[in-house]
């Protein structure tokens, strides 16, 4: 069974955790629908997270992390956040070899936690700890054609049992949220990435690895996508970027659409799922 690529959206801070009602379908989906591609369970997972951005990919080496609460302003409960997960230093080593292998440097860093692009969507998504993982930065440069590349280079590690998860969000514009969550609560607000969301939904749908790759490298000529990520805030996209990449030939498929008050969010899958009684391959 070949292991997932996901992307996943994180949501605002902790909010998931809180049982904020904005983020209820979120959260019904991290503890339900997404709990369903990592069965069975993968040997680890690798979260490409969007709060992590440096030079060249690094790739967390520890093995007990603490926890990063890389946000302001809620609760006391939410910077005391029960995570007990560990890490794993030779998958991280194998990561940083796949990368190095395809020409891309890589460097394992012994000393980065999680931040909450790790830590709250697995809180949610995670039945029980025992299974390690891996946190992945992304790159500083925000360049999508690098960040295919890397996601290329982890495809071949899904055959070995280990998930990519992407962490970020396919819309991720801050002027736009304070605009739409001032609005009042029974307002009925309009979708306003509807265009950008289905040029997303179009280009995972795309078989060839490379074809794909060409889309995703013209991410921001797709309609509304400087709307979606503005320049160089485009961090929250790049870990879909890498997950595509890592997709293979496989077909992505949209398992999420959450209407976070008039901005659409969505999760995409490439998995293939293989019934071994008759050998026909089925999409999960």
């Amino acid at each position: 069974m070949r292991a997932p690529a996901i992307f996943l959206p994180h949501g605002g801070g902790p909010m998931p955790l809180l049982n904020d009602p904005g983020h209820k379908e979120l959260t019904e989906f991290l503890k339900g629908k997404a709990r369903t591609y990592f069965n069975p369970r993968p040997k680890a997972i690798v979260v490409v997270t969007a709060h992590w951005e440096e030079t060249q990919p690094r790739v967390s080496s520890v093995t007990t992390n603490k926890l990063y609460y890389d946000y302001g302003g809620f609760p006391p409960e939410t910077y005391n956040i029960d995570f007990p997960a560990k890490g794993d230093p030779q998958v991280a080593a194998r990561v940083v070899e796949a990368l190095r292998n395809a020409g891309i440097q890589a460097f394992t860093d012994g000393s980065r936690g999680w931040d909450h692009g790790v830590f709250v969507p697995l809180k949610l998504l995670l039945e029980d700890y025992e299974t390690p993982i891996v946190a992945m930065s992304v790159c500083l440069s925000q360049d999508a054609a690098e960040h295919y590349k890397i996601g290329k280079a982890l495809a071949s590690l899904r055959d070995e049992g280990i998930a990519i998860v992407g962490s970020g969000m396919s819309f991720h514009n801050f002027a736009e949220f304070r605009r739409t969550w001032s609005a009042p609560a029974d307002a009925k607000l309009p979708t306003i990435n509807e265009p950008f969301d289905d040029a997303l939904t179009a280009a995972c749908a795309i078989k060839d690895a490379d074809e794909r790759g060409k889309s995703f490298a013209a991410w921001d000529s797709m309609p509304g996508a400087r709307n979606a990520h503005p320049i160089r805030q485009a961090e929250h996209f790049m870990p879909l970027v890498v997950v595509a990449g890592a997709g293979g030939d496989d077909t992505g498929k949209k398992i999420l659409e959450w209407d976070m008050r008039g901005c659409k969010q969505s999760a995409w899958v490439w998995q293939l799922r293989e019934q071994p009684q008759s050998g026909v391959t089925l999409e999960a």
